[in-house]
């Protein structure tokens, strides 16, 4: 009896079966993510309306036009918009807290979400949507680029690019861009301000199905090469000098990864906002669950921070509708404070 209940538990924590468990646990959500809010549409008719925007079934539509919109134009986009989000910023936390061997690491380490948000502050409240709805996700992701070249360029200039001093390097180009986007809101005009606090402070509602392709092409690419790269990423954890007798180039391989996280990261800060907690807490907890390997923990962060975000938006969206609570802020809250009841659990547990 011992020997098939232990059977049960390895195949239920193998991992074609965890990631079968976390995908299909992701379209569970994502459906009941879009029928709540402030109109509440049934399941059945979620599934049906995707069923048949998509084609995949002969569909007779019985429902209104307002509740095919919602699902399709505003929802479902948005839902998907959260689990790319959710998963870059997973990854990336997962993979920098290997390169620089510091287990406190998330995407907002390196002074790309600080580039971001000038970026975006740059566009609400100077230059105006010059090019219409994608203006502030360009201006976004190109202000994360300018803060990841900042951050090379001080890394540089110190004739350094250890992982210590590419923190402290993030550190300091972190303040100085915020300081700049709090310049540029001060001079901007104040009834405008809101706009460009709210977006700092995350969310989804401006999801549209034309901007989902590029947040989607960075999360496969960027993705893809760091999972691929995972052998890689178990070895830096040992330190430079380890995984230099192992024959990987340390210092080109953690600037070509730093460089894929900046991308990843200002993808999903252009579309979304800064979005905190998710990139520090998630792959702590799958750390925590199944290992340290970096093979499992890099696709399981990814799958657990989709699911997340979704979950953090459904909540953002209900709590007190028609209004949204801004996503970073939950996130922050309901995170911060799961993440202290895991470590309470697992407390002869090390995080490093």
């Amino acid at each position: 009896m011992k020997i098939q209940k232990w059977r049960v538990i390895s195949r239920l924590n193998s991992m074609p079966m965890l990631i079968l468990l976390l995908s299909l646990s992701l379209i569970v959500f994502v459906g009941i993510a879009i029928s709540f809010g402030s109109v509440s549409i049934p399941q059945s008719t979620v599934w049906q309306i995707i069923s048949h925007k998509l084609a995949i079934f002969d569909v007779q539509p019985y429902w209104s036009k307002g509740k095919e919109n919602i699902v399709w134009a505003v929802r479902l986009p948005r839902s998907l918009l959260a689990a790319m989000v959710g998963a870059s910023l997973a990854i990336v936390g997962a993979a920098l807290q290997s390169v620089t061997r510091n287990p406190l690491a998330d995407p907002h380490l390196l002074g790309v979400s600080s580039g971001a948000a000038l970026g975006a502050i740059v566009a609400l409240l100077h230059t105006g949507m010059i090019l219409g709805v994608m203006t502030v996700p360009l201006f976004a992701f190109m202000g994360a680029l300018l803060g990841i070249f900042m951050v090379l360029s001080v890394a540089n200039f110190s004739a350094s690019y250890s992982a210590s001093r590419l923190i402290l390097s993030g550190v300091a180009v972190a303040f100085v861009l915020t300081a700049m986007g709090n310049l540029f809101i001060f001079l901007g005009d104040h009834r405008a301000a809101h706009t460009a606090i709210f977006w700092m402070l995350g969310g989804l509602g401006l999801a549209q199905w034309q901007q989902l392709w590029f947040p989607l092409i960075a999360l496969i690419l960027g993705s893809s090469y760091l999972i691929y790269q995972a052998r890689y990423l178990n070895a830096m954890m040992l330190g430079d000098e380890s995984a230099a007798s192992l024959g990987i180039p340390v210092t080109r391989f953690r600037l070509t990864v730093i460089i894929v996280c900046a991308l990843l990261t200002g993808a999903a800060v252009a579309f979304a906002g800064v979005i905190g907690f998710v990139g520090l807490m998630v792959p702590h907890i799958v750390r925590l669950l199944v290992g340290g390997d970096y093979r499992k923990l890099l696709p399981l962060s990814a799958l657990l921070g989709a699911i997340f975000l979704v979950l953090a938006d459904t909540a953002a969206r209900s709590i007190i509708p028609p209004e949204d609570i801004p996503i970073g802020a939950l996130t922050g809250l309901v995170g911060g404070i799961a993440f202290i009841i895991l470590m309470r659990h697992k407390r002869h547990t090390d995080f490093s």
